[in-house]
């Protein structure tokens, strides 16, 4: 997942402009005056460390405000100088300005966007809250700017490269959907909804974030644990006694429906006390139940859409994407879920008939899926997890099998870094070379879960690429794998190997930004691109000369039996048609919170869900959406609004790409090459669609991504 935030309005976009009158001098008695608080503060000056990598043995809580506070007051006497500039308007003094603008309020917003995903606190949490409706108001305040507006509309294209077109159409654009054509009435209205919205946001994730915390589920006899590894009890020992609980066991949750552990534990009570924690974790009717929260959200995201001219959120949100139009998405999500379904169906009965066979005397409930599914995939391909594990250990998988890949494909090599400061102790540093030997980015890892850090795995950006700006890539990679107990190795299974290899597409995207603009740079594309290039790098993680060489026994060091590789192959797409169900589901879901288009038609948030699923007919109740809508984190707080649906329109491309790929040589510097100068290195600086068919010479095709997941042959 691309992290898609607050931190996104960063950007030479994020401004405030109160007022269009005031005088330049009145502007600079604006600003704060310098004091010894402020003159120490780090998001002040560029960062000393290596390509402005954050300082972050120096950044404090107590930082933020001051720089926020500061950063605003010179944001907006910036963007009033070139809103009330007298010279006639010109690219250079009005769309390379405003990309200029506002460097301590970057500084400091996409630090703090970063440390409220993966280690907040009480402080930050608090000041998130605050600071949200402000954000939100500086925003507006220059894209509601009428001075400012008129002097994009009047610029013209006339002798500008391709580059700087581009920007100015994305200027317009974003001016336009903004708002920038309403009325006076219409845009304080607009403003006002936008802060609400902003302020619901954060408290959404704020009050998520503690139901994931608080939902852990303990346990007070090992025996309920049967099935585990013995590291695996150790660890849920050591949760419970950092939880204020020794003697116990902490089984804690993870951000999707399904929890990992399920497909190993045995007691069939436990596995329901499990699932029912997940399932229920955000609707408790407490502090953290998030339902209250999402309702008022669904209808003030309608209302806005409908001050903008759209007659729902979903029609004003895609204006920008890939699909367009939610008859677009919601054409191709449909075109998945009908096989989907009827493969599930046919999932389900085997799984049924296993229990039948074992006179379990129950039917398949949730809970029971993954385990039984286990056993079904071990009957069909003699593969079992337990046996996978022992050869991708984290570190191995990383080193040997991502950056080996990325290595063979485009030549980029990695050297450890331990020099550079983190935020958390469990945070890894690499420099990352280009095939010529030169340094171009920063990179960290942040491998484990832990409280203080949203679900789930994604990557953003601490600094991003900019030729005008003269920075270059700082990227982070956050997962949330069990921490193992101290002294043992950290064993994931294949899933995981896949989602690192996910990740590290999208660092890679961002690695190889190469333009002049920030707003245009690296993984600044719209939702249903952004995806593409981090699932075409799942595929590596079964490339046979990359697999090779990662995929070793952590104790014997020898390498994958060719045997097991050819089991996880062959299995490759079992249990799909739950996998895609679960997928295409929450992306219908999505898109029905946002095309409702009358009041009238919102109905308790559990209601509207069940609702949602059986008018697309996923009536299997074996199969859940992969997020509930209380705990839907991409949708309520994620940016991904009306836009899960990128997740398969992506993989579209990913799958049509990777064809191409396979019969074109596969692992070749060539390809990669290729791959790299039409995609990676793009950004979002060309259209799109022509960007796909310059790669693979056509238009996508749904085809391979069905015999990908085994619905057609």
């Amino acid at each position: 997942m691309k992290n898609i935030s607050s931190v996104l309005l960063i950007s030479a976009l994020a401004f405030n402009q109160s007022c269009t009158t005031m005088k330049q001098t009145d502007i600079q008695q604006e600003l704060p005056a310098p004091d010894p608080s402020l003159a120490s503060n780090p998001f002040m000056k560029k960062s000393k460390l290596q390509y402005e990598a954050p300082e972050f043995d120096k950044i404090k809580n107590e930082h933020f405000k001051p720089a926020f506070n500061y950063g605003l007051k010179q944001h907006e006497a910036e963007i009033i100088k070139i809103a009330n500039n007298p010279a006639a308007p010109t690219f250079e003094n009005t769309i390379v300005a405003l990309e200029k603008s506002g460097e301590v309020l970057r500084r400091a917003q996409i630090v703090f966007s970063n440390l409220t995903s993966a280690n907040t606190n009480p402080t930050l949490q608090a000041l998130d809250e605050e600071y949200a409706p402000i954000f939100a108001a500086h925003s507006d305040k220059l894209y509601l700017n009428e001075n400012l507006f008129k002097r994009i509309q009047s610029i013209k294209e006339d002798g500008l490269d391709s580059e700087s077109k581009r920007l100015l159409q994305y200027y317009k654009q974003n001016f336009e959907i903004a708002g920038a054509n309403l009325s006076a009435a219409d845009k304080e209205k607009l403003k006002q909804l936008n802060q609400e919205l902003a302020s619901l946001s954060t408290q959404y994730a704020n009050k998520l974030l503690e139901a994931r915390k608080q939902g852990g589920v303990f346990f007070s006899d090992a025996k309920e644990l049967d099935g585990l590894s013995a590291d695996e009890i150790a660890a849920a020992a050591a949760d419970a006694k950092t939880a204020g609980q020794p003697g116990k066991y902490l089984l804690a949750l993870q951000n999707t429906t399904q929890q990992p552990l399920l497909q190993n534990l045995k007691n069939r009570a436990t596995r329901e006390k499990l699932f029912k924690a997940s399932w229920t974790r955000a609707e408790k009717g407490d502090a953290n139940d998030t339902r209250s929260t999402i309702e008022q959200l669904a209808k003030l995201r309608l209302k806005k859409a409908q001050i903008l001219g759209k007659k729902n959120f979903a029609e004003w949100k895609l204006q920008d994407q890939m699909a367009k139009t939610p008859e677009a998405a919601t054409k191709l999500m449909n075109q998945i879920a009908t096989p989907a379904v009827e493969t599930a169906r046919r999932e389900a009965k085997d799984i049924q008939d296993l229990i039948d066979q074992q006179k379990g005397g129950f039917k398949v409930e949730p809970w029971d899926w993954n385990f039984y599914a286990e056993q079904v995939r071990k009957a069909k391909f003699d593969l079992d997890e337990s046996e996978i594990k022992p050869y991708f250990e984290i570190t191995t998988v990383l080193e040997k099998g991502v950056f080996f890949a990325a290595e063979k494909f485009y030549g980029l090599t990695f050297k450890k870094r331990t020099d550079l400061p983190v935020y958390h102790p469990d945070v890894v540093t690499y420099e990352v070379f280009d095939h010529d030997g030169k340094s171009i980015a920063i990179y960290y890892l942040d491998f484990y879960t832990r409280d203080s850090k949203n679900g789930g795995a994604w990557m953003s950006n601490f600094v991003e690429q900019s030729y005008l700006l003269g920075t270059k890539p700082v990227i982070v990679n956050c997962y949330n794998y069990q921490k193992p107990a101290p002294g043992k190795p950290s064993l994931i299974s294949y899933d995981d190997v896949s989602t690192i290899f996910h990740e590290f597409g999208h660092s890679i995207h961002g690695m190889f930004a190469s333009q002049k603009y920030p707003s245009l740079s690296g993984t600044n594309v719209p939702r249903d691109f952004v995806e593409f290039p981090s699932q075409i790098n799942e595929h590596w993680a079964l490339d046979p000369v990359v697999l090779k060489n990662y995929a070793v026994h952590y104790e014997t060091k020898q390498p994958i039996p060719q045997a097991l590789v050819d089991k996880i192959k062959k299995a490759s797409t079992f249990n799909q048609g739950y996998m895609t169900t679960e997928l295409v589901s929450a992306a219908e879901l999505d898109m029905d919170w946002h095309t409702v288009s009358n009041d009238s038609q919102f109905i308790p948030v559990l209601d509207f869900e069940k609702q949602s699923l059986a008018s697309h007919g996923f009536n299997l109740a074996t199969v859940p959406p992969r997020y509930h809508t209380p705990y839907f984190a991409h949708i309520w707080g994620g940016g991904y609004s009306a836009g899960y649906y990128a997740y398969l329109w992506s993989e579209t491309l990913d799958n049509d790409a990777w064809e191409w790929i396979s019969k074109n040589g596969g692992l070749t510097r060539e390809n990669g090459d290729r791959f790299r100068k039409y995609i990676l290195s793009v950004g979002n600086s060309v259209d799109l669609n022509q960007a796909f068919r310059d790669f693979t010479g056509h238009d996508p095709d749904i085809k391979p991504l069905l015999r990908n997941r085994g619905f057609i042959k």
